[in-house]
């Protein structure tokens, strides 16, 4: 409690942040909250009327690019369905089932690692890589309390506004040269793939390590959010597989970031995500904010 009580004192944004996701501004319109948020997350003013840097853009396309199709596509078993048409089922990693709450789960039909998702948030994941082992309990605390809750009041990212809760059993998967399932994260603009980043060391001791490359994996001098790697990552051997699927997943979208993962030599599709970092985090250099800015096209509001 202590470091977390520190952290809202060094950086206040965080608690005007985590009092929206407690739900303390339903009543405030999107506009006014997402320019008290930016300005507390990013300590300047957000400009819609001209936006122009990346950040700029994501909340500008919070407020008024608002596709019903959009909600389907961050729900994580309908964007399943909706990959599976555009490149094939070869690359969707299996639905082991779906259910409407935790007591429904028949944990005896499930194999002996799985892994469980809520369909309508990000952060409520269970891994189960031993049975035996399993703590039950804790897993539906986790899930439990992440099915209360709407993660768009929070960042105000409006594809999740309306998902139906739902909870999700999927085949384990782990890749053996990495011993983990490492993502490939791709910035595509209506099929144009400009820039990726991977992530190294998550649940170490250490900080989790970004690195960005451009389209041909040449590696970005920015950081955005954590530190570059001391040991810049190899270039996945699918690379090119991956990246023409990301432009394929991404056609007639302004902008879109396509996770996906390379296990045993094999491409699979994990998600969607509308809003990188929900458009609250600082590029360093500042510059990089306003190139990935340029990429996006904005729609005209009159077609929304």
């Amino acid at each position: 409690m202590a470091k977390s009580i520190m952290d809202f004192v060094k950086k206040p944004g965080l608690l005007f942040i985590s009092l929206g996701h407690r739900g303390w501004f339903h009543h405030m319109d999107d506009e006014k909250y997402l320019k008290i948020a930016y300005y507390s997350k990013m300590g300047k003013k957000l400009n819609l009327t001209n936006p122009r840097t990346y950040n700029e853009k994501l909340q500008w396309m919070k407020l008024y690019d608002r596709k019903p199709v959009y909600t389907d596509m961050v729900d994580k078993y309908e964007a399943k369905k909706i990959a599976a048409k555009m490149i094939g089922e070869e690359y969707i990693i299996p639905t082991l089932g779906v259910w409407e709450k935790f007591e429904d789960i028949d944990f005896d039909q499930l194999p002996d690692q799985f892994v469980l998702k809520c369909t309508h948030d990000s952060g409520g994941l269970v891994i189960c890589k031993d049975k035996k082992t399993f703590n039950k309990d804790s897993a539906r605390k986790k899930i439990e309390r992440c099915m209360k809750h709407n993660f768009f009041w929070g960042q105000r990212e409006w594809p999740y506004k309306n998902v139906r809760p739902r909870i999700i059993a999927e085949q384990y998967m782990e890749d053996p040269i990495t011993k983990d399932l490492r993502d490939y994260k791709f910035f595509a603009f209506n099929g144009d793939v400009k820039a990726l980043f991977i992530a190294t060391e998550r649940g170490s001791a250490e900080e989790t390590k970004f690195d960005f490359f451009d389209a041909e994996f040449n590696h970005l001098a920015f950081t955005n959010g954590h530190p570059n790697a001391k040991i810049t990552p190899d270039k996945p051997q699918c690379f090119e597989e991956m990246k023409r699927l990301a432009g394929i997943l991404s056609r007639g979208l302004p902008q879109i970031r396509i996770d996906l993962y390379e296990v045993n030599g094999k491409v699979y599709f994990g998600e969607f995500t509308f809003f990188h970092w929900s458009g609250f985090m600082p590029f360093v250099p500042e510059q990089w904010d306003y190139t990935f800015g340029d990429w996006i096209l904005l729609p005209d509001r009159s077609t929304q």
